[in-house]
């Protein structure tokens, strides 16, 4: 076939007649023939080459063009020559801007390969007609491999393009430089500075846009390159710059200003003042920067600005001006001071975006110790803990736990506030608790006048009962027991019969403060306290600090009088990992609530958050014994919430009638069926509760599942919510832990429904209400757990060196097979599939697993020969393999495969790609 196809090809060049479509096509098969042989390819590329000397055609450009991309990619021996000819004149210098393009897209689109092209022709390509092309090459300058000085010289110039388009990408091309470039000389920073300061005046939206982002990044250049000592002046001059486009009339430009605000590393107090005031300040008046000569700014220009920002129209520049105070406060306690009022009136806001946003800047405020909070800021802040978002209430408790309070007054307004969000939520008991513990122990002195107020009412009753069900006797007792470990002195002391009450409230208590100590270690210093008549922090020996801030590392408390209070042997070993269980726990912290915001009809927020945390989980260190499998279930809940938070949107719409297709439905079901499945049996070493948690999280798939007829299968969907629910009360009653009030909602729904007559009818009303009652617990990750996976390799075998096959006989695979923490009573199955979706599956036998080579005890090496019965009668063909463990927790009737698993597969690897030849050798069955 090979001598024949260039025969023919052969024989047209000869005759000086370009190739055909037929012939090209011809040629392509050649190519992506993976047996061709090197002595033919090379055939191919001669002729391509000497038929690109025979036409101009654009049509047969168009096809020569992907078949040497084609070629470059799959041949990386040829690779040289064929990038030689897709750089060359005959597609250049077409008259097609299109196929210009399409040639540059092909270069990019092998930039493993190397896609650098000639600096005149890159340059002689921007001044040609095409805007597109223009377009095209400014946008993707920095991966065509051009020289910097030439990029420099070409962004300049366009930024005077009549296209506004082109502007906008010049700029961006200039912001691209700065970031990644190293400039040195002063008057080429200057000079991109001023041309972008000109651009701030455009007459299109983009280009001011873009040109308040270069103006950003090239001014803070601008300062770095400063050597005469005036820096600061520099950075007032480019935060003014930046401050006169916050009153833009596009909301576009104002959002990129505010954001460009808080970008700016050094600013003056003055200057940060005068943005707070339309008045302008004194100081202020007349006050001219020359950052450059005949680019003056005045001080005056950015009065007011952020007081435009949080009154703007557009809920997105409002938030936007918070973030940028947020990261503004840290320059100055008495902007942070200013800037706090303004945050407090935008509490009141109707956006509960913005509301977050300015709770987020007060919390950065009190992280930096800059929260200076008055009496009337008190009440306005408090006033959030009964708010109806539940994520505005954790935001609002996670400021006063880091805030310092010098007066008894506002102390006692805090406690106020905190018991009256206890009174209306009283699900927010554990977050209430940790925050009273910390504001007691940051507060001593106070905490021991306040208990001495209250002490009638922790006392036991008439009858010698103590409230047992009252949370204010249990919110007090919390404040009580957290005085001893205070950091002041002489905070006075608390009677220890106080210390013995709590030990009623173990349990609720142990939950509430488990970021800080067990409950073994809270028992033994209660038990300790109980037992003396003054208590001081003295008394105690502190091995570590007390977390001021939720998610630090726990407490291990040792007396100096009793023997140490020591913590389990298997939380002792938690601590190997701490560092980054600790990072781990505060990312489910902040899933949890960015998930507040879902219900709230904020999905696109919390989704960017979530995705944002899978960037940053990403980036942990996994080489560390034991890491890996802490970042893989990490990433794994990441995944389940994010598909579990996008089918809640389409399901369950808050703000308006939110169409949707059911075969979009039924393709997120499915990503989120996966997500869930790959949870619940690629991980070992979860605890109980652990478990639970995730259960929880399949009850609500399956009852979004059942809130639409039209996109379940009733009957088989009601007996794995079944299942999963006896699961859940199996896994409540071995770990000992609680289950959620959704579990509990749940298990009496469907006892109700199986005790009713009308238990097989369908209900979509029940099952909303049962998701109504979901809030996603907050993730509390206390193990090290283990990754299951598996590695396939074929030795030897790629497209060059395909595995031998006889069409119509079972061909042989020698699989090497490596797996990680599987147990050896796992039951194994390979499925083999063609690209005609020909699927077959193979059992892989245990005692193979057992007698594999044990390179540590959680890796096991061995190999095996699988069977495909399924050969074409072709010259060749690829299989796909993957390996898959059989899933015991799945309903046994989801699966019927003929021959196959007869429960669902959870997949340990990626599909291997496998490649077969018809052997030589011929077969008389043929």
């Amino acid at each position: 076939m090979e001598m024949h196809v260039m025969s023919s090809v052969q024989q047209s060049l000869d005759n000086n007649q370009p190739l055909s479509c037929q012939a090209l096509a011809s040629l392509r098969s050649l190519i992506i023939n993976p047996t061709t042989s090197d002595s033919t390819l090379s055939s191919v590329l001669d002729a391509l080459t000497r038929s690109l000397q025979l036409s101009r055609d654009s049509v047969f450009l168009h096809h020569t063009l992907k078949l040497l991309a084609d070629l470059a990619a799959r041949r990386p021996h040829l690779s040289p020559v064929a990038l030689d000819l897709l750089r060359s004149d005959s597609f250049f210098s077409s008259a097609s801007p299109r196929l210009v393009g399409e040639s540059l897209s092909a270069l990019l689109s092998l930039n493993s390969i190397g896609n650098d092209i000639d600096a005149a022709r890159f340059v002689s390509l921007c001044l040609g007609p095409s805007v597109p092309v223009r377009l095209f090459l400014l946008r993707n300058a920095d991966r065509l491999a051009v020289r910097e000085s030439v990029l420099l010289a070409v962004f300049l110039g366009f930024t005077r393009d009549p296209f506004p388009y082109v502007r906008k990408e010049a700029l961006h091309g200039l912001v691209k430089l700065c970031k990644n470039g190293d400039f040195d000389d002063r008057d080429v920073i200057e000079g991109c500075y001023c041309r972008a300061v000109e651009l701030l005046r455009d007459t299109e939206n983009y280009v001011r846009s873009a040109a308040v982002h270069a103006v950003c990044e090239w001014g803070k250049l601008l300062v770095i390159s400063s050597q005469d000592g005036n820096k600061q002046d520099l950075s007032d001059a480019v935060f003014i710059q930046l401050g006169c486009m916050v009153r833009d009339m596009s909301i576009e430009v104002r959002l990129e200003a505010f954001d460009a605000l808080g970008k700016i590393g050094l600013v003056s107090e003055d200057i940060l003042l005068q943005t707070l005031s339309k008045k302008v300040i004194g100081v202020n008046k007349n006050k001219i920067y020359k950052p450059i000569e005949g680019l003056d700014v005045s001080a005056s220009s950015v009065a007011g600005a952020f007081i435009h920002g949080l009154e703007d129209e557009f809920s997105e520049v409002r938030m936007s001006a918070c973030f940028s105070l947020r990261t503004l406060t840290v320059f100055s306690l008495q902007f942070a001071c200013e800037a706090l009022k303004l945050m407090m009136d935008m509490l009141n806001d109707d956006s509960i975006i913005v509301r977050l946003q300015a709770l987020d800047t007060i919390h950065h405020m009190a992280t930096n110790n800059h929260l200076k909070v008055e009496k009337i800021d008190m009440h306005r802040l408090l006033s959030t803990l009964v708010d109806t978002s539940s994520v505005i209430r954790s935001l609002t408790r996670k400021i006063l736990k880091l805030a310092k309070l010098p007066q008894f007054e506002l102390f006692k307004l805090c406690i106020d506030g905190l018991l009256g969000n206890l009174e209306t939520y009283p699900q927010d008991e554990v977050d209430a608790f940790s925050v009273l513990f910390h504001i007691g122990r940051n507060h001593g002195k106070f905490t021991v006048h306040i208990i001495e107020e209250v002490s009638p009412e922790l006392e036991p009753t008439f009858g010698g009962k103590l409230g047992f069900d009252s949370t204010r006797v249990g919110a007090f007792l919390v404040l009580a027991i957290s005085a001893p470990l205070s950091h002041e002195t002489d905070v006075g002391v608390i009677p220890p019969r106080i210390f013995s009450y709590a030990v009623t409230w173990l349990g609720r208590i142990s939950y509430a403060l488990s970021d800080i100590m067990n409950q073994e270690m809270l028992l033994a210093y209660l038990s300790k306290c109980s037992r003396s008549l003054a208590i001081s922090l003295a008394d105690f020996k502190i091995k570590e600090t007390l977390p001021t801030v939720e998610g630090d590392a726990p407490i291990n408390l040792c007396s100096t009088v009793d023997s140490p209070v020591t913590a389990p042997a298997e939380y002792e070993l938690l601590g190997e990992h701490s560092e980054l269980r600790k990072d781990v726990n505060l990312i489910f912290q902040k899933v949890k609530d960015f998930w507040s915001l879902v219900p709230l009809g904020c999905t696109n927020e919390a989704l960017k958050g979530i995705r944002a945390y899978k960037e940053e989980v990403a980036s942990f260190d996994k080489e560390s014994p034991g890491s890996a499998g802490v970042v893989a279930f990490t990433r794994q809940y990441l995944r389940v919430i994010e598909k579990l938070a996008a089918v809640w949107e389409h399901l369950r719409p808050t703000k308006a009638f939110h169409p949707y297709r059911v075969e979009n439905l039924e393709l997120l079901f499915a990503k989120l069926d996966l997500r869930l499945r790959e949870i619940r049996n690629r991980f070992v070493g979860l605890s109980k509760g652990e478990e639970l948690q995730i259960s929880e999280l399949l009850l609500v798939a399956l009852l979004l599942r059942l809130s639409k007829m039209e996109i379940c299968c009733y009957g088989t969907t009601m007996k794995i919510l079944s299942s999963t629910v006896a699961h859940a009360e199996f896994l409540h009653k071995e770990g000992s832990t609680e289950p959620s009030n959704f579990i509990v909602e749940v298990k009496k729904s469907l006892h109700n429904a199986d005790s009713s007559s009308s238990g097989s009818t369908y209900e979509p009303i029940l099952f909303e209400k049962l998701l109504n009652s979901f809030s996603l617990q907050q993730f509390v990750l206390c193990g090290t757990p283990r990754y299951i996976h598996s590695e396939l390799e074929v030795p030897g075998n790629d497209s060059e060196n395909p595995l031998p096959f006889i069409p119509g006989l079972p061909a042989s695979i020698p699989l090497a097979i490596t797996l990680h923490n599987l147990s050896t009573e796992s039951r194994l199955w390979l499925r083999i599939s063609t690209s005609e979706e020909s699927t077959q599956f193979v059992f892989l036998d245990p005692n193979l697993i057992r007698s594999g080579n044990r390179s540590s005890n959680e890796v096991r090496e061995f190999t095996f020969v699988a069977p495909f019965y399924q050969t074409p009668k072709a010259i060749s063909f690829t299989l796909c393999v993957s390996l898959g463990i059989e899933c015991f927790s799945e309903n046994v009737d989801r699966v019927k495969v003929s021959g196959g698993p007869k429960r669902e597969l959870t997949y340990l690897c990626s599909e291997k790609e496998i490649f077969l030849c018809k052997s030589a050798v011929r077969s008389a069955f043929i």
